[in-house]
């Protein structure tokens, strides 16, 4: 039996289960209800059972019902869209950013991404999810939003995957692969098309590289195909060993040998094109 022990907006209320607080959600759910009242089952869309309790029952209180009913309407779509459950603190996250950035747009306040690009190259299903995203959103609030907030949403439903990186470490990485490509325009000389299957794959080896080395894992690389390399490409592998430099003096990274060769193959791979 599902009693309220508070009412936190007219679609969310705290209720007692077996002694235990829980947090359910549902259309009208506390529509002329009071405290003590029972709910019934059948007015439950999702109920929650979380460590962070207290921080989303806070939340709720500070935010309009649209906000949070938006942030939900997305994260079923996520999991649908990902096949997968979402970690469960994506219900404070995501919706705690777009209560915000939806009133920032309303005031005329846009933020750059300027992660834009490697975000919409690296987390692809995300960014998809994304674009759904601040579609839904303007057909809810009739604001315009920029695709730079498609990004953003793409991070939060990323870093909300099981086994996924936490948000600090998603965006460190991210912004290392951004300094790396940069890195390699500037050596090459080139501007790079982001729809090339070379620039693509480049972003996706990057992307799983860094989290390799971050994770002391490292790909073994055939000693005599990295002595091929080196003298048959040797623009890509200067190019390359750029990149070991400034990782190591500014993110403080070792590139192993194994890894140099691999870049090197993509920095050629994208030079030809």
């Amino acid at each position: 039996m599902l009693k309220i022990k508070k009412i936190l907006n007219n679609n969310a209320v705290v209720v007692t289960d077996n002694n235990k607080e829980k947090i359910a959600i549902g259309m009208g759910i506390a529509f002329q209800k009071k405290r003590h009242d029972i709910i019934s089952p059948s007015k439950i869309e999702k109920i929650f059972v979380m460590k962070e309790n207290d921080k989303l029952q806070q939340l709720l209180l500070q935010i309009p019902e649209e906000h949070f009913d938006i942030s939900e309407k997305i994260i079923t779509y996520a999991e649908e869209y990902l096949g997968v459950k979402l970690n469960e603190h994506i219900h404070i996250g995501l919706t705690d950013h777009l209560s915000f950035a939806i009133e920032r747009v309303r005031d005329g306040i846009y933020l750059k991404n300027k992660l834009l690009h490697e975000i919409k190259i690296l987390y692809k299903k995300e960014f998809e999810i994304g674009m759904w995203s601040i579609r839904y959103i303007e057909k809810r609030t009739n604001l315009k939003m920029h695709v730079d907030e498609a990004a953003y949403i793409a991070l939060h439903i990323h870093t909300a995957k099981l086994h996924s990186s936490d948000m600090k470490q998603t965006l460190r990485q991210t912004v290392i692969i951004s300094h790396i490509i940069q890195i390699i325009k500037e050596f090459l000389k080139i501007e790079i098309d982001e729809v090339e299957l070379s620039y693509q794959r480049l972003m996706t080896h990057l992307r799983y590289a860094v989290s390799r080395i971050s994770n002391n894992k490292f790909q073994l690389f055939d000693d005599e195909m990295l002595k091929i390399f080196i003298t048959k490409y040797p623009i890509a592998y200067n190019c390359a060993k750029k990149v070991a430099l400034v990782l190591l003096q500014t993110y403080a990274i070792q590139l192993p040998e194994h890894e140099l060769g691999y870049l090197t193959l993509h920095i050629e791979r994208l030079r030809k094109h």
